[in-house]
């Protein structure tokens, strides 16, 4: 059984991989066009560099292992977007904008759901120091754009924020132990022990808490939230950001769901789900980040997102294009030069090799170079 694979971890197969190839292409380039930049982290890091400011949930999905040159803990990575800013903050050292992508492979010790692979193929942008909303306006535009090429358009963008969530934890004297589990309670919308939880808390914290999970859909959403939300500064700011945000989205799907965190521990403001393909988990987080530099040395204002490639791939219908073209085993030279035409032209040649014993339709071909009347061209090659 050395053929079997650990749970959720999966190979590519050659269908798979050349959209997830083809999409990867298409992707990067449509943010070099907006002008992010490309970076390479790598797969490996000291773990301290990886986990350090991103919370708990990441350290805990992180695979580790001990470097047999310094004997110290390393991590192989299960989200770039630290790696990123530690690259942003050390190394490139810029003092204006900085606008990179990436796209690599990530693993997590669990699976996120049932059906998810421990082996994400990671996509994302990340715009570093501008704290503006015109920056996040920018990155949820430029995720919607993404969906779209990869014919993937989002069907819901769901609007929140953090700040909401860390005002009421603090007012309502939540330790870091009982943050969490209001954390949790909170994704799972489970009002039953989430009124359990906040049973001992004052109002009007107690009763805020309790409406968070049904501060979700329209914009209505944020008319209902200044309502039934404590009066406060911090809270009146960041639905006023969500408002603006909202505005300027209008072409966009944009929706709201005000208990929706995802990340909050290195989160610091508007967060962002993209809902699409049918699927009913998200196919891309996002949101700002400002602090998370800090653990390097230089906390820069940062918003961005990330998707899985694996999962928008999946959703692509099958390209339908024409499979390769077989070449017999020939030295003529005008052969040479068909074949080396038809390839500058996109087309996959492949050139028969002796004693195969297989079908050319199984190994892609569904075409042949003839030779008619001293002239290659190109027929249809019948079943094998």
């Amino acid at each position: 059984m050395r053929w079997v694979l650990p749970d959720h971890i999966q190979d590519a197969l050659p269908a798979e991989a050349d959209k997830i190839e083809r999409l990867r292409r298409r992707l990067l380039d449509a943010f070099r066009s907006h002008g992010y930049q490309l970076v390479v982290p790598p797969l490996l890091e000291y773990l301290d560099s990886l986990t350090t400011g991103a919370g708990q949930d990441l350290k805990l999905r992180t695979f580790k292992l001990v470097d047999q040159l310094s004997g110290r803990t390393m991590g192989v990575r299960a989200d770039m977007t630290p790696q990123v800013a530690r690259i942003d903050a050390h190394l490139l050292n810029r003092r204006g904008v900085s606008r990179l992508c990436y796209c690599g492979s990530v693993l997590h010790t669990l699976p996120s759901t049932l059906t998810a692979t421990r082996e994400p193929l990671q996509l994302g942008a990340e715009l570093y120091g501008h704290a503006g909303l015109d920056a996040d306006i920018e990155i949820i535009r430029l995720l919607a754009e993404v969906m779209r090429l990869a014919e993937v358009p989002a069907s819901r963008i769901d609007l929140g924020h953090v700040g909401l969530f860390r005002v009421l934890a603090a007012r309502a004297g939540m330790v870091p132990g009982r943050e969490e589990e209001l954390f949790d309670l909170l994704q799972a919308k489970d009002l039953p022990d989430l009124q359990e939880l906040v049973a001992g808390v004052a109002e009007p914290v107690r009763s805020a808490l309790l409406a968070l999970p049904g501060l979700y859909g329209g914009a209505e959403v944020l008319d209902e939230a200044r309502a039934c939300l404590p009066d406060d500064a911090e809270i009146r700011a960041a639905l006023d950001d969500l408002g603006r945000l909202a505005a300027a989205l209008g072409d966009l799907p944009i929706s709201f769901d005000l208990a929706d965190l995802r990340g909050y521990h290195y989160h610091s403001g508007v967060v962002f789900a993209a809902y699409g393909g049918g699927s009913p988990a998200a196919l891309a987080l996002g949101g700002r980040y400002d602090r998370i530099g800090e653990a390097f040395g230089r906390g820069r204002p940062a918003t961005g997102f990330s998707l899985d490639l694996r999962e928008l791939a999946v959703r692509l219908a099958d390209p339908g294009q024409p499979g390769a073209i077989l070449a017999p085993a020939d030295g003529d030279a005008a052969l040479a030069a068909v074949v080396a035409q038809l390839r500058s032209r996109g087309e996959v040649v492949m050139t028969e090799l002796p004693g195969h014993e297989g079908s050319w339709n199984e190994a892609g071909c569904d075409r042949q170079l003839i030779r008619r009347e001293g002239r290659w061209t190109v027929e249809s090659l019948q079943g094998e």
